[in-house]
């Protein structure tokens, strides 16, 4: 019998292939399938689905070093402006962040509908589907870009701003609601430029964000009211850092998941509860301060 040849497959073996893809993938797990699969999937499978079992986690600290623990991982929403944590979930240590990501943006927007305007992660969450579940629930979105293998963008900067011939970067004007679209302006530099005359720069340029939904965002990246809104997100860090701090979160020895679960839910619930004790308490000694 002669040797199998190396090379592309024939049709029925592409299709007999495709139907064991199909089927593997029918039964996995939500948290197992592409991040894009959870768009389409309803809120309550999505949460019930969610992994509670103690497994291995693997993260980055801030020097860049890798540090593991076995046990849970706790995803909060936190309102950067009054640090209430809007919505939790627990789940195994070894669930990547990003596919939380969209349960947590359904639920909130099951729990508070159109209450929030801009949604805000770090890069570990710059993922397309992340930007459409935000977007469909007409909210802004402020994410640093996270380059993975790609080459050099020709004609843009690193906030992917259009460059002229000389690669100075435009600058960027206003955003254009109706037609999602970002506008930007020529160069200051490019006022007394030379090449100006010959028409190898234009004077305007618009670009729409759904041409790439990561890199053309609004507000647009690079620009001030981006920089400012993502500075917000230090309120997540105060959350989670007190948490651990005065309520021990990091300390969790339950063995199995329910009980740990039940113990992250009363934790934020009593969290909540004293925050919404002191803004009270606060907003009182306030008031009599103003009628004295």
């Amino acid at each position: 019998m002669p040797p199998k040849k190396l090379g592309r497959k024939s049709k029925e073996e592409h299709a007999a292939w495709l139907a064991e893809q199909v089927e593997i993938e029918a039964k996995q797990k939500t948290y197992e399938k592409k991040l894009e699969a959870q768009l389409t999937i309803p809120l309550n499978t999505l949460w019930q689905d969610i992994p509670i079992k103690p497994n291995w986690g693997i993260k980055k600290n801030s020097d860049g070093k890798k540090t593991f623990w076995y046990g849970f991982k706790g995803h909060l929403v936190v309102s950067t402006k009054s640090q209430y944590i809007v919505a939790r979930l627990m789940s195994s240590g070894n669930l990547s962040d990003s596919k939380a990501a969209i349960r947590l943006l359904k639920k909130v927007a099951q729990l508070v509908p159109n209450h929030f305007i801009t949604a805000i992660f770090d890069a570990g969450y710059d993922y397309e589907p992340i930007y459409r579940q935000a977007l469909d629930q007409t909210m802004r979105v402020i994410i640093p870009y996270n380059v993975r293998r790609e080459g050099e963008v020709i004609g843009f900067d690193q906030h992917f701003r259009p460059t002229c011939v000389r690669e100075h970067s435009y600058c960027y004007d206003s955003f254009d609601e109706k037609y999602r679209t970002l506008k930007f302006t020529r160069p200051k530099e490019c006022e007394t430029c030379p090449l100006r005359k010959d028409t190898l720069c234009q004077k305007v340029y618009k670009i729409k964000c759904e041409t790439d939904i990561r890199k053309y965002t609004y507000p647009a990246r690079g620009s001030e009211y981006w920089k400012n809104l993502y500075k917000e997100r230090t309120a997540v860090e105060k959350v989670n850092a007190y948490l651990k701090q005065f309520f021990q979160l990091k300390n969790v020895r339950h063995r199995t998941g329910r009980k740990a679960k039940l113990h992250f839910n009363l934790v934020t619930f009593v969290y909540n509860a004293c925050k919404l004790a002191i803004d009270r308490i606060n907003a009182q000694l306030q008031e009599q301060q103003e009628a004295a």
